[in-house]
């Protein structure tokens, strides 16, 4: 009966460590498939994930002055577009104004950021593919338009029709400040409200709004400045290649983002949640570890006649030691080990096979499955963890032998 009850215990503890590991390893996955699904949407792969949500936004390389405002480097930006748009490698490029503004739609105000883009931004973006309500339309010879992202349209209360124009202000550049008529001093845009759109990512549907280069000049008393160049690199073509190529050409002057660096921090929030999320599961393999160390106790206890007998035999302490020891090793590892081969057999599964689909209507969603990956880093950070919880417990286990004997 001791001997079924010591097997049973071994057998419980390696089935919590295999449980563990397998639970450990997929859960690192999943955030590292999150990371990867996150970095092939900005980087436009077409295969993995099928469409960007980075690319319907904005180009894949921005270039910009290292303070993002039309100063005198921006002035000079614009001068070498058509140098950006001869080199090999550039699919399309075209300028953009950035600036905060004011919206004003009825009786509804709210701060916004506004964009304005060429006629061609369309190369550039898929925001003609996202919109949910209107159109896509910078101007038609008699009205400007703008865009309005979903967060702005729900702020304003705005949808697209003709009734009502949209209203923008900035402070005007130079001057002074007229405190008798404080509207001297501000620039006025209207527009009619053409389009809104949603990309499903906060960033971007938050508060923008799209409209005509020329009026975001106009409101900002720019000539041909621009804030920025969006850039699409044509496929075949490396994106940090480009971006080498695009820093060396302009003498280090402007600054070059990758969708990456673009992102920065929504790629630190997923970095940052899924090693939490990793650390919490270490934390619980550590606990059930000591399952591990109290069959051990027992098994040794259990063991008194066998160990008696053993020295009778010869053998020391230590030796002693080392096979109670080198059973906590097992017990850990092999557990660890079938977890892990069960958990790439799972990870492998749903990052070819897709068997877990994501809730909702698939045709509005960018992607259906939930997204996984397997990591050769990733899997040996988790092995690491479970042969240092191994070492951990097998020391525990020689520190009790010895202080017994």
């Amino acid at each position: 009966k001791a001997k079924v009850g010591s097997i049973s215990r071994t057998r419980n503890s390696a089935t919590s460590f295999f449980i563990l590991s397998l639970t450990l390893l997929c859960v690192v996955q999943q955030a590292a498939g999150e990371d990867h699904a996150a970095l092939a949407l900005r980087q436009g792969k077409k295969h993995g994930v099928i469409v960007s949500l980075g690319d319907v936004a904005q180009g894949e390389l921005f270039l910009t002055g290292f303070n993002g405002r039309a100063d005198a480097r921006q002035c000079q930006l614009i001068h070498h577009i058509d140098i950006i748009k001869n080199i090999e490698g550039i699919e399309s490029s075209s300028p953009i104004i950035e600036e905060q503004a004011f919206a004003v739609y009825n009786a509804k105000q709210i701060p916004v950021n506004i964009k304005g883009v060429t006629h061609d931004y369309d190369s550039i973006s898929e925001i003609p593919q996202i919109i949910i309500d209107g159109m896509f339309l910078l101007d038609d010879g008699e009205h400007s338009y703008a865009t309005l992202s979903v967060g702005a349209a729900i702020s304003l209360q705005a949808s697209p029709h003709y009734a009502t124009p949209l209203e923008l202000y900035t402070p005007k550049r130079h001057g002074r400040v007229n405190v008798a008529n404080p509207m001297a001093s501000v620039r006025l845009a209207q527009l009619v409200i053409g389009g809104v759109y949603q990309v499903n990512q906060h960033e971007y549907d938050s508060n923008t709004i799209i409209i005509p280069i020329e009026v975001a000049r106009q409101l900002l008393d720019y000539t041909s400045q621009a804030t920025a160049i969006e850039i699409n690199v044509a496929d075949g073509y490396n994106a940090a290649d480009i971006a080498h190529k695009l820093s060396n050409i302009l003498s280090g002057k402007f600054d070059v983002k990758n969708r990456i660096e673009q992102q920065e921090e929504s790629f630190r929030m997923i970095e940052i949640e899924k090693w939490i999320t990793f650390l919490m599961l270490a934390f619980i393999l550590v606990i059930a570890s000591f399952n591990i160390i109290s069959t051990l106790s027992l098994l040794i206890i259990e063991k008194q006649d066998n160990i008696a007998t053993m020295r009778a035999m010869g053998a020391s302490n230590s030796m002693i030691t080392q096979v109670f020891t080198l059973e906590g090793w097992l017990i850990s590892v092999s557990g660890g080990i079938i977890g892990l081969i069960l958990g790439i057999i799972l990870t492998l599964t749903q990052q070819w096979g897709k068997i877990i689909k994501l809730g909702g209507d698939p045709s509005a969603m960018f992607i259906d499955a939930y997204p996984v990956r397997l990591d050769a880093i990733d899997l040996a950070v988790v092995f690491a963890v479970v042969l240092a919880i191994g070492f951990f417990t097998s020391q525990v286990t020689a520190w009790g032998m010895r202080r017994r004997h």
